[in-house]
């Protein structure tokens, strides 16, 4: 897929009929798009870029410091190697944010996904980081709330359908990542969907990200100053399948090139039920349920939706945190009906 083949929609555009009529095809026929005019400049974007880079050449021991082992929240520093997609481990390095909380006591925790509340980690090395991707963060959420309640324009319903799912602020979670060249390509990042509403994607000029699209792997080349977009999962069970949320996969760049990008994903509180949107009857008539997949199967309740992937991808948190009682009475509650692999010996999720 060329640059020109994937859809560019202009956040300008949206005021219009002929706008929406434009984000409702590509966020249905397609689930990938380009999102110009979006407010932030193709030179902050690249400054934000930058700033990645300057982060994953700290040292080890500094970036070690703040290694998502000592984040039962799943935040903070992952080595190349730590995460896993597919089952398959990932052969990028990252660095992952959250909104900023405080976390909950243990005697507090009533249901399992309320351990995923709590601060971020930040280096101390790097002062700057935490204010400049907390603005980032408040930026990006912005413009993932005005795009959201655009689709909902879009789709025929009240723009403010989803609000209450939003609560005060969106549910975020954001990654610096670094793919490292390989000597051949290899699994940067496995195919997947994304969990939540919406995702955007800050490219550097080098390609990798791949979309599937009628059985074929297409490359989604950079666009300078464009955010790549992504339809969620809980978008697709909101609009019970209309909009598509659409398997896509990084391959690891070779012959000595490295890759940055900058992920931003947006969804509802933790605390929420996704609802089921009454779509005008010619498109509800085109909605046919959101795909299924037997051994990853999607919930409405979010917050056991996002724990379970957390616990999936990131193994050696999920032992050092999650293995001790009273947590597996909790999580033996929340997944019990789930037909998934074990994680660790005595827990099932």
């Amino acid at each position: 897929m060329n640059a020109a083949s994937l859809p560019i929609i202009s956040m300008a555009s949206l005021n219009s009929s002929e706008g929406l009529a434009q984000l409702r095809q590509a966020a249905s026929e397609v689930g990938f798009f380009y999102l110009v005019d979006h407010g932030l400049s193709a030179r902050t974007l690249q400054d934000y870029l930058a700033l990645s880079h300057r982060f994953f050449l700290l040292s080890e021991k500094e970036k070690q410091t703040i290694d998502m082992i000592h984040s039962p929240h799943f935040r903070g520093y992952n080595a190349v190697g730590s995460e896993m997609t597919s089952g398959r481990l990932d052969a990028r390095e990252q660095f992952d944010w959250m909104n900023e909380e405080i976390a909950l006591a243990p005697e507090q925790l009533r249901r399992p996904w309320q351990k995923l509340i709590g601060p971020n980690l930040w280096p101390a090395a790097m002062p700057t980081l935490k204010p400049a991707l907390l603005y980032l963060q408040t930026k990006l959420s912005a413009v993932s709330v005005t795009l959201l309640q655009q689709l909902c324009k879009a789709l025929g319903v009240s723009p403010n359908a989803l609000d209450a799912t939003l609560g005060e602020q969106p549910y975020t979670h954001a990654k610096l990542i670094r793919y490292p060249a390989q000597q051949t390509a290899e699994q940067g990042v496995g195919a997947h969907k994304d969990p939540g509403y919406l995702t955007f994607v800050i490219q550097d000029g080098q390609s990798g990200l791949k979309v599937e699209r009628d059985g074929q792997w297409v490359d989604v080349a950079p666009i300078p100053g464009a955010l790549v977009v992504n339809i969620g999962e809980l978008l697709e069970m909101a609009s019970n399948g209309f909009l598509k949320a659409t398997n896509h996969k990084v391959e690891s760049p070779t012959q000595g090139v490295e890759r940055y990008s900058i992920a931003f994903f947006m969804g509802a509180q933790l605390s929420a039920t996704v609802p089921v949107l009454s779509l005008p009857p010619e498109l509800k008539a085109r909605a046919l349920g959101p795909s299924t997949d037997p051994n990853n199967p999607l919930l409405t309740d979010v917050g056991n939706n996002v724990l379970k992937g957390r616990l999936r991808s990131h193994p050696h948190v999920t032992r050092e945190h999650y293995c001790s009682e009273p947590l597996k009475q909790l999580l033996a509650e929340s997944f019990t009906a789930i037909p998934t692999a074990d994680i660790c010996s005595g827990c099932r999720v």
